[in-house]
């Protein structure tokens, strides 16, 4: 199998990808770029693109569409972070003869990220902190002085791996553990230290909702302006699993009509978060730059799995390949 000349690392937001993997066991003549920002025009990025016949792709900050793929001559290798990627057309890739592969990777930091927030808020952390070092000395900001956990109800929308490993931190907590997802057994939830309940009245008993759902069709916008009517004025929600599964409209409303206490959120429908994002200027929010997977260990692991993923490729035998179906 012919070598390959050009591999791009995309979207190293921190600029740490080639401190923190063994990029040195490839060939020498393998010319590694990386690139720091993202790019969403397409003529951009195909200009950007085009000379590379390896590409290694960050989880989902650019998507290869039919579209982007089919203007892509070159392009023989496309190596993903993670096991899989939804924001890959694996179809068109395979069409084309690019070889899409994915790496080893860890699901549980979102856990410990979710919590970070739940407790945020629930304790007024950031606020706190702030005033300290102003100056200030437990303040009550809005007129809250925080809320403690044991004896609240947590919400779990999604009780898959990450979303029971979430159910169980709270059991721990001494919180009761309610659950609901479109396929959701009561056996399942009993499983997880949850009860099964409708969504409905999920978003009502709920004094935590923190959403652990894939993202597709019949996911996308599950939490609107109803559901967030439901909860009680004293709750927050949390989201660490997509942006688009909460209507930002109805969330930004929400928070600004004090219909709801807060919300943490760490993913967003557009990604950089731009300048100006309506989220930004909410109240009662504790936001963080998508950071679920972003871990020492995670990315030992992302960048391990692609240059292993190219030494396989180089030697003709594929590793951790992702395909349709």
């Amino acid at each position: 199998m012919p070598g390959l000349s050009r591999l791009a690392i995309l979207d190293d937001y921190q600029g740490v990808a080639l401190t923190r993997g063994p990029w040195d066991r490839l060939p020498e003549a393998l010319t590694i770029e990386v690139f720091r920002d993202t790019v969403t025009d397409m003529e951009a990025l195909v200009a950007r693109l085009l000379p590379f016949d390896a590409i290694l792709i960050m989880r989902e900050r650019t998507p290869f569409p039919r579209a982007l793929l089919e203007r892509l001559p070159n392009l023989r290798l496309l190596v993903t972070t993670g096991a899989r990627n939804r924001s890959v057309d694996l179809e068109a890739a395979a069409e084309r003869g690019v070889m899409v592969c994915g790496t080893p990777s860890f699901g549980h930091p979102t856990v410990d990220l979710t919590w970070g927030l739940i407790l945020s808020l629930m304790r007024r952390i950031p606020e706190q902190q702030a005033s300290l070092r102003a100056g200030g000395w437990q303040i009550a900001p809005g007129g809250s002085i925080g809320s403690t956990l044991e004896g609240k109800v947590l919400g779990v929308m999604g009780l898959g791996n990450l979303g029971s490993r979430v159910a169980k931190v709270g059991q721990a907590f001494g919180m009761e553990v309610i659950a609901w997802s479109q396929n959701l057994t009561a056996e399942k939830a009993a499983a997880a230290g949850a009860r099964l309940v409708e969504k409905q009245r999920l978003m009502e008993e709920a004094d935590v909702v923190s959403l652990h759902l894939i993202l597709s069709e019949r996911s996308r916008g599950i939490v609107g302006t109803e559901e967030l009517g439901r909860m009680k004025r004293s709750a927050f929600i949390v989201n660490t699993s997509r942006g688009p599964l909460i209507e930002q409209e109805a969330l930004v409303a929400a928070l600004t009509e004090g219909r709801i206490a807060g919300a943490g959120i760490d993913v967003f429908d557009r990604e950089p978060l731009p300048p100006g994002h309506p989220l930004l200027a909410a109240p009662n929010t504790v936001l963080t730059p998508h950071l679920g997977y972003v871990t020492e260990e995670n990315y030992a692991q992302y960048f391990l799995g692609a240059v292993e993923a190219v030494e396989a490729f180089l030697a003709g035998r594929p590793i951790r390949e992702l395909r349709t179906g």
